[in-house]
Order: structure tokens, then sequence, then C-alpha cells
């Protein structure tokens, strides 16, 4: 109950705050669009150029995967025939 009476305040305040500084809000907003554009623009190359490198692993017959850790059954079964070979 409590969040939901802090939550209708806050809209409340949000909603007077915009009518009273929209002017500030859209300053604001002009300098934030741009640098959010930058930021996702470079986020986009990082990711694209890390696609990039792995087809280019995948064309020279690197299997990206091969670095891979095993699954878990794998893993298990080396470490219980490690065990047995030191057991003995």
């Amino acid at each position: 109950m409590k969040t939901l009476i802090g939550g209708s305040v806050c809209a409340v305040l949000g909603v007077l705050g915009m009518a009273v500084w929209f002017s500030d809000f859209l300053s604001l907003l002009a300098g934030a669009v741009p640098a959010m554009l930058l930021l996702g623009g470079a986020l986009a190359l990082y990711l694209g150029f890390d696609e990039l490198k792995d087809t280019w692993k995948k064309d020279d017959g690197v299997d990206p995967e091969a670095d891979a850790p095993m699954n878990k059954d794998q893993e298990i079964a080396e470490l219980k025939q490690e065990i047995e070979s030191l057991k003995k």
C-alpha cells in the first residue's frame, strides 16, 4: 500500500515538474538524445565487428566453439576418471 501511495505521489510530482520546467526538460532531452545515439552506435559497431571476427574464424577453418568449455557430463566423467587414477 505504501508503494502505491508513494508511486502515485511521485507520478503527480513528475507531471507537475514537467509542466513547470518543460523547456529545461527539452534542453536535457536535446543533449541526451545525441549522446544515446553515439553510445548506441558505438555498441552496435563493437558487436558487429565481434560477429565479423567470428565469421572470419569460421571461414579460416577455426572452430570458434572449440575453445568453449566442455559440457557438464563430459567434465564430470573426466574428473571421475582422474579421481580413479589418483586412487590407484
